[in-house]
């Protein structure tokens, strides 16, 4: 079956990209909402751009309601600073009602039994039970496509990494243990991907 995209409508795109870019990482982000509450929202179009300076980016759609920019554009664009958690197999679940739409200034956080952690040197804080989270800056938005989509990209500051996933070894790596993370990833409609066995294929000199 080859599909020829620009012979299809538009909505029946998204659902076969959605469903053949697989697996695709999850940013859980966390912007401030006006006020002292936090919106919390999950997006799959989301990948790090570089490493130095490190980047990354989070492609953020419109409500589907009115076609207004949705409040993770919003807040980040007001307030510059953000956090991306990457969610864990037992966050599946929160992590899918948070995507719930909400009046612009409604807390995900409300609805959900999550509480928050400030981190000495940042002013916000990131979601308890996350094992990482990143704390980023604002750099730059680019509208693209149609809709468009909002591309925020985002300075990476610092990094959390929960203590009983993260190591040193002798050589001043740091090592990230990815079951020990046990991430969960995008699949197509209501599908989450999970970490089956992993594969260690050493690059070619």
């Amino acid at each position: 079956m080859l599909i020829d995209l620009e012979s299809i409508e538009a909505k029946h795109v998204h659902p076969i990209l959605a469903q053949t870019v697989i697996p695709r990482p999850v940013a859980w982000v966390l912007s401030q909402n006006p006020g002292d509450d936090y919106n919390l929202a999950p997006y799959s179009f989301f990948t790090v751009v570089t490493g130095k300076p490190p980047i990354l980016m989070v492609s953020v759609g419109k409500k589907p309601s009115d076609g207004s920019f949705k409040d993770t554009r919003v807040n980040i664009e007001a307030r510059k600073q953000f956090v991306v958690h990457i969610g864990s197999r037992n966050q599946a679940q929160a992590m899918t009602e948070s995507s719930r739409h909400l009046d612009h200034g409604q807390s995900e956080l409300d609805r959900l039994d999550m509480k928050l952690v400030q981190e000495e040197g940042w002013p916000m804080p990131r979601v308890e039970g996350c094992l990482v989270a990143l704390y980023c800056e604002l750099r730059e938005v680019i509208e693209m496509g149609d809709t468009p989509q909002s591309l925020v990209f985002g300075n990476i500051k610092k990094v959390f990494v929960d203590d009983q996933v993260a190591s040193i070894n002798d050589q001043g790596r740091y090592i990230i243990d990815a079951k020990g993370i046990d991430p969960i990833s995008r699949l197509g409609g209501s599908e989450y991907g999970t970490l089956g066995d992993i594969l260690n294929v050493p690059r070619p000199d």
